[in-house]
């Protein structure tokens, strides 16, 4: 086994992701620190040195990873995640980048890429985007019918809510969330024209009853999918294990048994 295998083992061996998993939970509470006045008033410098100390243990990672797997460490796209966390941290936070200090919380993301469920959760939700982009367009459809038709309905009487199309849209999208849609917006508006019901309940039904709903089932089943592969994946591991210990174990029976006749000749003689 090469240095870089024993490395490569190494950083990506449970103790050493259990400690990672540690120094980013550590980390965020330190940047929550960071937001209040009392405290770093107090013990400001030593926060700082903790912060600086967090990613130092994160660029030693990196550093480690890359020297181990070389170029092969950009073909995961979870190295490439931690990469780039890792690299926006140690950005000058100039005047022009002052975002980037905002920025830096960022690094608590990288307890996804270090916890096999949080990314069984991820990668369920990336595979569900190509079946959620025909739904949200599906969704953008309805929403621009029912704007146009809102605006034509009720811009004249209510000009801050669907004066223009822009207006709607908004209107309708808050409708959609259901925050304050029947005493904010349907019930003034059904005030002047007590059919408009009509509208706003077969909209609502639509879209966060049954598009919603739609949305939820492609992300659960892209999840139960990634968790069945994953599963696939472990078995077929344990197949090959077991597999490969039961033809190690019938070579050690056969040679056994080829030297049991010598070892009987030789006693005999």
């Amino acid at each position: 086994m090469t240095t870089r295998d024993r490395i490569d083992g190494f950083v990506h061996g449970r103790a050493a992701q259990g400690f990672i998993t540690v120094v980013i939970l550590f980390n965020a509470l330190i940047l929550g620190l960071e937001t209040s006045h009392r405290i770093m008033a107090a013990i400001g410098p030593l926060i700082l040195f903790l912060d600086a100390l967090c990613l130092s243990i994160f660029v030693v990672e990196i550093g480690l990873k890359l020297y181990a797997r070389g170029l092969r460490f950009f073909r995961d796209g979870w190295n490439v995640f931690d990469f780039a966390v890792v690299g926006i941290a140690l950005m000058p936070a100039t005047q022009g980048l002052s975002v980037l200090r905002a920025l830096r919380i960022l690094r608590l993301l990288r307890i996804v890429s270090v916890t096999p469920r949080l990314r069984r959760v991820v990668e369920g939700f990336l595979s569900a985007l190509p079946g959620m982009a025909s739904v949200f367009l599906l969704m953008g459809i309805i929403f621009y019918i029912f704007a146009v038709m809102a605006t034509k309905l009720f811009a004249g009487a209510f000009p801050e809510w669907f004066g223009d199309l822009g207006n709607s849209a908004y209107s309708l999208f808050q409708i959609m969330t259901l925050e304050s849609w029947s005493m904010g917006i349907v019930r003034p508006v059904m005030e002047v024209f007590p059919q408009a019901w009509l509208f706003f309940v077969p909209f609502i039904l639509v879209t966060t009853f049954a598009v919603m709903n739609l949305v939820v089932g492609l992300i659960v089943n892209s999840m139960q999918e990634a968790h069945q592969e994953e599963e696939t994946a472990a078995t077929e591991a344990y197949r090959d294990e077991v597999l490969a210990r039961l033809a190690a174990i019938e070579e050690r029976l056969a040679a056994r048994e080829h030297a049991t006749p010598g070892e009987g000749l030789h006693k005999s003689g």
